[in-house]
């Protein structure tokens, strides 16, 4: 991988360290283990310069893990953080003073009514006033139901895992032309992240060449980033680091918008230096 690349999705996972919390989220097992420092020898065996760190749902909105490693290398990392729907505006604040740039809602693993109680409590309204984005993982149907409000809200959007979990029906389905509509007007960028978690068959994941097609077509090479999924949690096997750029290669056949996804859009949407 050239060092022109950045990681767009990945989390710092170190039990022994910082417990995992007691509320919703999927718990990973000891062989799901995930420190700093074995990301940063991941990333350097790679090639990657930087990457934007995503907290799990297993530490919900403790986020002292993923702050400690950007305080260790504020030059290297930058973060999503989970917070919650009451925090207010200093509190966030001081997050963004920490390297963090936006906001998870995880309605797949963490909260469903993630989009709802953020509306209600006014917690969007704040995120827009501090320029954040506001990354979402949502199943397809989730997508049909929560597109319009974030819509109106508007927030800068930030769309994990390809925007869909279904790529056999994806083309047709309300949630995942929802997706498509929210990158053709503008209003959200989305990750060409973790193909195996999204693909029904194995390496090169041919069957997300369409869902791929559809995404650049709709946000547009400017639109889109890449990211790993490391440390590989909640999987029957672990996949290799390499298989999600050989995809890319795929996906974007040109080496200038492979260039952008991986260098030049992250750089711009999330202030990398």
């Amino acid at each position: 991988m050239s060092e022109r690349s950045i990681d767009c999705h990945a989390h710092v996972i170190d039990h022994p360290r910082f417990p995992f919390d007691d509320g919703p989220g999927y718990k990973p097992r000891p062989d799901e283990h995930g420190p700093v420092e074995h990301y940063h020898a991941t990333l350097s065996a790679a090639g990657v310069r930087h990457a934007l760190l995503v907290q799990p749902s297993c530490y919900g909105t403790d986020n002292r893990a993923m702050l400690a490693a950007i305080r260790d290398d504020p030059r290297r990392f930058k973060g999503i953080a989970m917070v919650e729907p009451d925090w207010d505006e200093a509190r966030l604040r001081r997050l963004a003073e920490a390297g963090i740039v936006g906001a998870r809602l995880n309605l797949v693993v963490y909260k469903p009514d993630a989009v709802a109680t953020a509306l209600a409590g006014g917690l969007l309204d704040r995120l827009k006033a501090l320029d954040w984005f506001v990354q979402v993982f949502a199943t397809d149907a989730q997508w049909a139901a929560i597109a319009e409000p974030l819509r109106r809200s508007g927030v800068q959007l930030l769309i994990d895992h390809f925007g869909t979990m279904a790529p056999a029906g994806a083309l047709g389905h309300p949630g995942f032309q929802a997706v498509l509509a929210l990158g053709r007007e503008g209003r959200a960028a989305i990750k060409l992240s973790a193909p195996f978690r999204v693909s029904e068959a194995g390496p090169p994941y041919a069957d997300l060449e369409p869902i791929a097609a559809a995404i650049v077509a709709a946000f547009g090479v400017e639109g889109c980033i890449w990211g790993s999924d490391w440390p590989f949690i909640n999987l029957p096997r672990r996949p290799d680091y390499g298989d999600a750029l050989a995809a890319l290669a795929r996906w974007l056949p040109d080496e200038a918008d492979r260039d952008r996804v991986l260098w030049t859009n992250p750089v711009r949407l999330f202030g990398f230096s």
